[in-house]
């Protein structure tokens, strides 16, 4: 039988307590504040004016939001991509979305670095956590790391919590993870902003085209990722 000194006994006792915090702040988080969130962007004509009258204050909270996505995923990201473009136009609601994406996604691969996998076991299948690992643990990891962020159709805030497991340079995977999901928040906030100008020839036309991508990424992400792994650098 292996011998469990106390130094070590108290470092596992505190990651358990530290790691049943964190996935009761989830919970809480999803419980508690999701039906507003989805209430708000339900009523976004109001949401407009309101943005419009409280200034500084709700670039702050619409930054949250973005965060709060990204921890939690309660909300599709999507969703608040589009919103970002409605309420603060494609430049700023990009920017803004950037800001929450980089403070969201270094809180949950922190979390997943210094938990482990028992925080990511509670809310990725075994198999599926096998696959993701594997494929970003290879030679080609940073390649295929942005290639799995460029790809749409692809759990990016799961993958976060995954590349937290892996020895990746934090920073190195920041600049990836944010690169690889710049087109499609670009293009998503591009559709918020249509839509709020009502230009609807335009929301059709960029849904369309990102409908095709999102088929093509899913129909052929195996063989993309394939080529990637294969590639000679």
């Amino acid at each position: 039988m292996v011998k469990i000194e106390g130094k070590q006994k108290l470092k596992i006792s505190l990651n358990i307590v530290a790691l049943l915090l964190f996935i009761g702040l989830i919970v809480y988080l999803s419980i508690r504040y999701t039906p507003q969130v989805r209430n708000l962007f339900a009523r976004r004509h109001q949401l407009k004016g309101l943005v419009e009258e409280q200034g500084a204050y709700a670039i702050v909270a619409f930054i949250c939001v973005q965060v709060f996505q990204v921890i939690v995923a309660a909300v599709p990201g999507e969703i608040v991509q589009v919103a970002g473009g409605y309420l603060f136009g494609t430049f700023w609601g990009a920017a803004f979305l950037i800001g929450g994406l980089i403070i969201g996604s270094l809180v949950a691969f922190f979390a997943a670095r210094l938990l482990g996998f028992r925080l990511v076991k509670t809310f990725v299948a075994a198999p599926k956590l096998a696959k993701l690992l594997g494929l970003i643990s290879s030679a080609k990891s940073e390649l295929v790391l942005f290639i799995l962020y460029l790809l749409p159709g692809l759990p990016k805030d799961v993958l976060t919590y995954i590349a937290g497991l892996t020895p990746i340079n934090p920073w190195r995977f920041l600049a990836l993870a944010i690169l690889g999901r710049l087109p499609a928040l670009i293009v998503s906030c591009y559709i918020g902003a249509s839509l709020e100008q009502e230009n609807l020839w335009a929301v059709v036309v960029v849904s369309a085209l990102s409908v095709i991508l999102l088929l093509g990424g899913w129909l052929f992400k195996d063989k993309i990722l394939e080529k990637a792994r294969r590639l000679k650098l």
